[in-house]
């Protein structure tokens, strides 16, 4: 036989591993679901073919990753480091299709091939490594810092078992395991060569050096290891392909033969067992001291082999540190890492030799610090005794640095020993404890809100203490999301809508959707818009009836309400005036509204009873009146299990209503509002994190406002809030609530919601009874709007037009100029991979 030309077998080659049309996709899905995982065509099972395509798309991207890599070597290029403790990054292959720009070819290949591309995307397990909005955002900066060719790497854990997987029981929430990672992971590419000592507990020795410095060593009590997987995140329609580092927890020695053999079996994988259950599990209940301690164990143990790694990298190229925070920036999302500060300074004084003033600066010019939060319980603070039991030598050099920044304070601000008490790391005030915000305030660079409302409350009220002595760290960064998942992906009708109207260029570019106002009016693009708007509400409420049972009408009002369980959330005020809206119609006082369906989707931590106590509540509410033969179609309740970046991408793009109630003041940003407005819905909400934004940007016309301000809320409680009176003097309000404590929702017991109605009655922390009023009314604007559906369109197409400020790629653009200092660096497309 005569053999292959070599220049054909490597053409042949490039195409099976890289090529990008049909033929070569389907070329290597056969090679993939050969090679790769054994099987042949009739034995495979839609995992299976799941996996093969997966792999498939995995070899291109790799391709872009690896030129990506070589070319940030070569160019010694300033890179971000976004350290996060939630990475909620989403499926990942419709995404890299997409972004590759190869979704039709395979959907060709996969057609060809007499399969159905929708079928395997449904076969993809969700990594659940975030809780909400904090690792979402972090996964839409991800994509944007790729798409933007800015050199990136992220930094989280690899828990074995994510956020929990939702059921509902009898209308209670039921935890499940995650098992995220039973059937493995395509796209991670484990590196066990990349792995470093982390050490725990133990004490610490002084000790003078050759030279006579005085030094200290860390003598740890026990030691894990910590292993780098790696997942590639591709830019849209770019060379350039960043990545994701997460980090398992592994023993350094997994088995002791020793105690095997002589009958203690379970001894003989102790350290394997406890070093693992340091990334067993996201987020583990820290009510109890064990919770407490694995959680802190979580951070450091990510922060110790990032903040390594790095020193890995750096000296790649340099021999002497001096240079780190020219070539590293990193951000740290939030409390959860702010750890990194003191552990970086104990490599660079104890590890590397290097002088604390020198390894200070160093220090303070590498961090930057996002603060995501308003609720003095979601601004950590770790025991003393705990710290100390587990980071010896790190409460020395907190100590070091708590000492060196008070005395600054003391020189700007003598005698003012109230100030000092506030600004210190250490709280003296009851059991010592460290305020790790505090501690990213002093050894960060940048500090960062994330709307403008939030912001200004850092600069006035959280974080006053330090404006006022560092007011030119401070800046407001609004949070955005990218609208490569949220509009293209899971609204693709609507993106080709745009696409006919406007081009494909507003992908990259959302300000281009401002030019949507010139058709805002146009009675033909109207109605293509309520089209796609209809089919996706089809969608939805076909996916209601498979999950739960309810039939719902897609000619209703989708009246959405999804997000994380929370009080100040106040999913509660939203059932209130179901209940309210109920009462009316069975006593034949609704009038001529339109029919309402509304949906709710979230978690509530284990561990938060109220939380969950609401989530009965919706569901109790939901029974009654989903099964109350004279409401009918007019008003259903729906709670929708499971709520994930797979299942919001069902959700979003056919909401009508978002609701985003929150209290003023209470949330720093919020992306769902962002995420439900980019699909057209309507806003109902308060002046509240980045509400205030979109009000501004879309217009008030466009925003159904309602509430107190924070300003008023403060003024309410500063003046003494009566909650009960004002239950008293409401009569629809007593009713909805006497209704619930009746026992009317749950099955005739009066107890099951007394925590929640007592609460509301004689504390009402989140002034729900305080904004019922103003939130009926308001809804009842709702309903006449909706009635008039050219004006309601038209208000959908203006929130639509000006969201482009809400844009994850514009917030990057923001760290990229104003707090990281770094500039795009284009990969160029090489003939070759560097592997060839």
């Amino acid at each position: 036989m005569k053999s292959m030309n070599p220049e054909h077998q490597e053409k042949r080659y490039e195409s099976t591993r890289i090529g990008l049309n049909h033929t070569a996709l389907k070329r290597a899905f056969a090679d993939n679901m050969f090679y790769v995982l054994g099987r042949f065509p009739i034995v495979a099972s839609k995992h299976d073919r799941y996996l093969a395509l997966a792999y498939t798309v995995r070899d291109r991207l790799l391709h872009h990753w690896i030129d990506s890599a070589q070319h940030y070597l070569e160019s010694n290029s300033r890179t971000v480091c976004y350290l996060s403790a939630e990475f909620m990054l989403g499926p990942h292959l419709s995404n890299n299709l997409l972004n590759l720009g190869i979704y039709e070819e395979v959907k060709k290949a996969i057609e060809e091939l007499g399969l159905d591309l929708e079928d395997l995307l449904e076969q993809e397990e969700e990594p659940g490594l975030g809780n909400g909005g904090l690792g979402r955002l972090a996964a839409c900066y991800l994509d944007s810092l790729a798409t933007l060719q800015v050199p990136c790497i992220g930094y989280g854990i690899r828990y074995e078992f994510g956020i929990f997987d939702q059921i509902i029981r009898d209308g209670w929430q039921i935890e499940m395991t995650d098992k995220w990672l039973r059937f493995g992971n395509p796209w991670e590419i484990p590196h066990p060569e990349i792995a470093f000592d982390i050490k725990l507990g133990g004490h610490t020795e002084a000790y003078h050096d050759d030279i006579g410095r005085y030094r200290v060593r860390w003598v740890p009590e026990r030691v894990v290891k910590g292993s780098a997987y790696d997942t590639p995140i591709a830019g849209y329609r770019v060379h350039t392909a960043n990545f994701l580092r997460l980090w398992q927890a592994q023993a350094c020695e997994s088995f002791d033969f020793q105690a095997f053999n002589i009958g203690d079996y379970y001894g003989a994988v102790d350290e394997k067992v406890y070093s693992e259950n340091i990334t067993k599990v996201l987020y583990p209940n820290d009510e109890p001291n064990a919770g407490k301690e694995l959680r802190l164990q979580q951070q450091y143990f990510f922060v110790s082999c990032t903040l390594q790694d790095l020193i890995r990298i750096y000296r790649q190229k340099e021999v002497r540190l001096d240079g780190f925070h020219r070539k590293f920036a990193i951000q740290l999302n939030d409390t959860h890492p702010a750890i990194a500060i003191a552990e970086l300074m104990r490599l660079f004084v104890d590890e590397h030799n290097m002088a604390w003033d020198q390894a200070w600066h160093i220090t303070e010019n590498t961090f930057g610090y996002t603060n995501h939060t308003l609720l003095s319980e979601a601004l950590e603070k770790w025991p003393v005794d705990l710290f100390q039991r587990l980071f010896p030598r790190h409460v020395e050099i907190i100590y070091e640095i708590n000492h060196r920044f008070l005395e600054h304070v003391r020189i700007r601000f003598p005698g003012d020993n109230e100030r000092l008490a506030r600004m210190s790391i250490i709280d003296e005030s009851g059991d010592r404890s460290l305020r790790m915000a505090n501690l990213a305030c002093i050894g960060s660079h940048a500090i960062n809100g994330v709307s403008e409302l939030h912001t200004n409350l850092l600069r006035e009220e959280v974080l006053q203490d330090f404006h006022q002595l560092w007011p030119e760290r401070f800046s407001n960064k609004t949070n955005g999301v990218t609208p490569r998942r949220f509009i293209a992906l899971s609204n693709p009708r609507l993106a080709l809508l745009l696409d006919r109207a406007l081009g494909k260029g507003w992908i990259k570019n959302l300000e281009k959707l401002k030019t949507l106002e010139a058709v805002a009016d146009d009675g033909e693009f109207q109605q293509m818009w309520r089209l796609v708007k209809r089919d996706n509400k089809n969608l939805l409420a076909k996916r209601i009836l498979e999950r739960t049972g309810i039939t719902v009408d897609p000619d209703s009002m989708f009246d959405i309400q999804v997000k994380r369980i929370h009080e100040y959330k106040r999913q509660h005020l939203n059932i209130l005036h179901i209940i309210t809206l109920y009462r009316r119609i069975i006593r034949g006082q609704a009038g001529d509204i339109p029919s309402r369906t509304c949906i709710f989707a979230g978690k509530a931590a284990p561990s938060y009873t109220m939380a969950k106590l609401i989530i009965k509540l919706i569901n109790s509410v939901a029974y009654v009146v989903n099964n109350d033969p004279a409401v009918g179609d007019r008003l259903k309740v729906v709670f929708l299990p499971d709520f994930n970046v797979k299942n919001a991408q069902r959700i979003y793009p056919a909401a009508d209503l978002s609701e985003q109630i929150s209290t003023a003041g209470k949330e720093a940003s919020g992306t769902g509002n962002m995420k439900l407005s980019m699909n057209g819905a309507l806003t109902i909400g308060t002046l509240d994190g980045a509400n205030i934004e979109i009000r501004e940007e879309v217009g008030p016309e466009n925003f159904f406002l309602f509430g107190l301000s924070a300003d008023q809320v403060r003024e309410t409680k500063a003046s003494g809030y009566r909650p009960r009176k004002i239950y008293d003097d409401n009569p629809p309000l007593m009713e909805a609530l006497d209704l619930i404590a009746s026992g009317f929702f749950s099955h005739g017991d009066p107890q099951l919601f007394t925590p929640l109605i007592n609460d509301l009655l004689n504390h009402d922390e989140y002034m729900v009874l305080a904004d019922y009023d103003a939130y009926i009314a308001c809804q009842d604007e709702v309903s006449r709007v909706y009635h008039d559906q050219h004006r309601w369109t038209h208000m959908s197409i203006m929130n639509v037009a000006h969201m482009g400020k809400f844009s994850s790629d514009r917030a990057i653009h923001e760290y990229c100029e104003e707090i990281w200092k770094v500039k795009p660096v284009p990969v160029p497309l090489r003939k070759t991979s560097s592997a060839n």
